[in-house]
């Protein structure tokens, strides 16, 4: 499985970016253990204190797209030190911030800037320009594994600094590993002799964007990673509600997260070799099918705590495999210079539709008592998104327009 990655340089590479990713990804999925400890000290109410991590949610998918814009022009590293100093700031400030705006400028804003500029988009992106294509797939779930290791990581750290030294501890506490990541920004980013880029046309950024823009391929790509953010975001929010409609304890809902980050890390490896052996819009359209059989086969399971397990491990290995395949699509159509950008713009689709995922799944809670509809939905989205990645090419589009 990693046999591409026997190059010591390509390694420390890869290893760099996983690195980096599980300290901005692992701060990030692990915001939600501050919710309770934040309403206590500050009276702001659950409602106030939601708007700031909704307003996160969107922020770290709209940034992606224009953080991997300048870390296509001017290089990712300044990017990832401006990124990850962000998100040590905004940890730093939260705990003097006594009001709804002070959040979301802090944890909504600030934070989630911070660790989406030093995320897929960007890390992937500057892996690529570093070594060769048939390493590229293998990389690339190696990095994702480091975001899955992180959420693993993080939560049980910062939980029990919580207990110890208190939220506001935690976060100070958090801003510190943040800027631990600070040196391996450096190994990400050191020169190359012949960066893999130099040999692609390159007519510039917009240029890329509005020829991304036009093709059917990538535009089916941002169609099957938006349902998978609707997905993600369904379930990382309202999993404990339907534990606790279900009539279990809240542990079930702890455990289920816990396990779905452990089984993505194998998850991400497994999708990184698969790019390397299989088209990678097949290994899309068997996630997402999967996604939609074990939703069916939830739905027709006892609520049991057993249940709970097994259905978080099945879709713990696809919850953000996906991304190592779309990145190679969008790494095959338009080659590494803008993979950052491109890359960027199916991240920033991937959040629009965890935005609705769980705002939506609120609304049906609220309209219908429980999730019903929203897991009819799901399922009948992740079948659409497998049915749609079929019809994808993976030729790279340049060569189509070179010999017209």
């Amino acid at each position: 499985m990693f046999r591409s990655l026997r190059s010591p340089d390509v390694l420390i590479t890869t290893l760099a970016a996983a690195g980096i990713l599980l300290v901005t990804m692992g701060a990030r999925q692990s915001m939600g253990l501050f919710v309770s400890p934040l309403n206590t000290a500050t009276g702001l109410g659950i409602a106030t204190i939601s708007l700031a991590m909704a307003v996160a949610q969107f922020a770290w998918g709209a940034i992606q797209p224009v953080a991997g814009a300048v870390a296509d022009r001017h290089g990712a590293g300044p990017v990832l030190v401006g990124a990850l100093l962000l998100l040590a700031l905004g940890s730093a400030i939260t705990p003097f911030m006594d009001s709804g705006l002070g959040l979301v400028v802090t944890i909504g804003l600030m934070s989630a800037m911070g660790s989406g500029a030093a995320s897929f988009s960007v890390l992937i992106g500057a892996a690529a320009q570093r070594m060769p294509p048939e390493a590229r797939g293998t990389a690339s779930g190696v990095i994702n594994a480091g975001g899955s290791f992180g959420q693993f990581l993080f939560a049980p750290i910062l939980q029990k600094l919580i207990q110890t030294v208190g939220w506001m501890g935690a976060m100070w506490g958090m801003a510190l590993m943040t800027l631990a990541a600070l040196p391996l920004i450096r190994r990400l980013t050191r020169p190359v002799e012949k960066p893999v880029h130099h040999a692609e046309t390159d007519h510039g950024v917009m240029r890329a964007i509005r020829d991304a823009m036009k093709d059917r391929s990538y535009l089916l790509l941002h169609l099957g990673f938006f349902t998978c953010g609707f997905h993600i975001a369904f379930l990382v929010t309202h999993l404990p509600g339907e534990v606790a409609l279900c009539g279990l304890p809240p542990t079930v809902a702890s455990w289920s997260l816990a396990i779905i980050g452990l089984a993505n890390i194998f998850g991400s490896l497994y999708a990184g070799a698969c790019v390397g052996r299989y088209r990678s819009k097949y290994v899309l359209a068997a996630m997402y099918g999967s996604r939609a059989l074990l939703v069916g086969w939830y739905l027709m399971m006892p609520s049991s705590e057993w249940t709970f397990y097994l259905f978080a491990a099945g879709l713990g290995f696809t919850w953000l495999a996906t991304v190592p395949p779309t990145a190679a699509i969008v790494g095959k159509l338009f080659g590494v210079r803008y993979l950052g950008t491109l890359f960027g713009l199916t991240l920033l689709s991937h959040q629009t539709g965890g935005f609705l995922g769980a705002w939506l799944g609120g609304l049906a809670v609220v309209e219908f008592g429980d999730f019903s509809w929203m897991w009819y939905a799901d399922m009948a989205l992740a079948a659409l998104a497998a049915v749609i990645n079929l019809p994808i090419r993976e030729a790279p589009v340049e060569r189509k327009l070179a010999t017209a």
